[in-house]
């Protein structure tokens, strides 16, 4: 009997039932948060709780919580800053040219900082060891007085890597520069506190933890650089535009306050799946590679490259099984290149085209992964015997 399981929460998740509930009391709050009367503090106080929770979750406050529309929005938010014009605005060390990234961040790094290199930036991004881990020693080679910001992401969304962000962090506040982590697949997986980390930026997301999509958030350090990259109404201290997603936030501060005290016992939980079904995967199928490094990693993430089979085959076949799982990063879904954490990981393009990503969630079971590694055994195996053929 075809089951339906669901395999890629890296791309997102479904609402938690929490959320859900949160989200329809909150639509009776329909006052502009910006109002004074009472439709529009109602609306506010759905916002402050939101923010409180966010903030204290990572070890900030809540005023240093700036909400936006996506965790896209709240990276270019910070990249931004090193082309702010406004002359209100402190643009981080003006005399400073320089970003530094990594060659696995997620497209929208990856696709503001080439933005930055066509207005005169320089950006240089960093290479990777095979198990997705930056390369320190270029790191600290590269960094200078002349880097004003440094961006590297504090778990990879493909491959589940956690990099060392406190030290990298403190390297970069050695040279002066401001430092950012995406840590839009971490928060709610991972324990990230600001202040242990060192961040002055941090971007999260709603909808990687069971809350909904279109809302983000930016934590932004007390007393760092900021520069709008929305521009309007004084929303937000002035910090983002537009008014605020009020039923989408509500829901973020619940999925955040669920994280509370389901995250730990959840990643225990996947972990321990996640063994089961990499075993599993290990005992049926023959020449395969496992991707991303092997204990510094998300604990629901796997990474596998099916040596003699082409990825989007894959997908589409345990598709038809009711498997969902991802070939890489769901906003490069529409690309036939292979992936670019992959390559940068040195696998050749022919074996990063063969591999799937898959991401496990609060509702899988041992008979969803036992479901899983069967399929997958017979799927790998019709596809390898059709390439023999052609």
């Amino acid at each position: 009997m075809k089951r339906k399981v669901y395999l890629d929460h890296n791309a997102t998740t479904p609402l938690h039932p929490e959320v859900k509930k949160a989200m329809i009391e909150a639509m009776d709050a329909f006052g502009n948060p910006s109002s004074l009367h009472s439709f529009g503090r109602q609306a506010r106080r759905l916002l402050d709780d939101a923010r409180e929770k966010i903030g204290t979750f990572i070890g900030g406050k809540s005023e240093d919580i700036v909400f936006s529309g996506s965790g896209s929005e709240a990276n270019n938010t910070v990249l931004n800053l090193l082309y702010c014009a406004a002359k209100h605005c402190e643009a981080p060390h003006t005399k400073r040219h320089q970003i530094i990234t990594s060659q696995i961040e997620h497209p929208c790094i990856l696709e503001a900082a080439a933005c930055l290199e066509e207005r005169g930036i320089d950006v240089v991004y960093l290479p990777v060891h095979k198990t997705g881990k930056i390369d320190m020693d270029k790191y600290s080679s590269v960094i200078s007085d002349k880097t004003a910001l440094v961006s590297i992401m504090m778990a990879n969304n493909e491959i589940g890597t956690i990099q060392d962000i406190k030290e990298i962090g403190r390297i970069a506040h050695k040279h002066g520069a401001m430092f950012h982590t995406d840590a839009i697949q971490a928060v709610g997986k991972i324990p990230a506190n600001v202040h242990e980390l060192g961040v002055d930026y941090l971007s999260l997301s709603a909808h990687k933890i069971y809350g909904p999509k279109g809302v983000g958030a930016l934590y932004v350090s007390p007393g760092v650089p900021f520069c709008p990259f929305i521009r309007g109404g004084h929303q937000e201290r002035g910090r983002r535009a537009g008014t605020e997603n009020t039923i989408g936030i509500a829901g973020f501060g619940k999925a955040i306050e669920m994280r509370v005290t389901e995250m730990a016992p959840e990643a225990k939980r996947l972990l321990s799946l996640k063994a089961k079904l990499k075993a599993g995967i290990e005992k049926n199928v023959p020449h395969i590679q496992f991707n991303g490094h092997p204990t510094d990693c998300l604990p629901g993430t796997l990474n596998v490259s099916f040596f003699g089979a082409e990825g989007e085959a894959i997908l589409l076949y345990l598709d038809l099984e009711g498997i969902a799982v991802s070939t890489g990063s769901a906003c490069a879904s529409g690309s036939l290149d292979p992936s670019h954490v992959l390559i940068a990981a040195g696998l050749p393009a022919e074996e990063a085209h063969g591999s799937i990503r898959i991401s496990l969630g609060r509702d899988n079971t041992e008979e969803d992964i036992d479901y899983t590694v069967e399929k997958i055994a017979l799927v790998i195996d019709k596809i390898r015997k059709m390439s023999t053929v052609r």
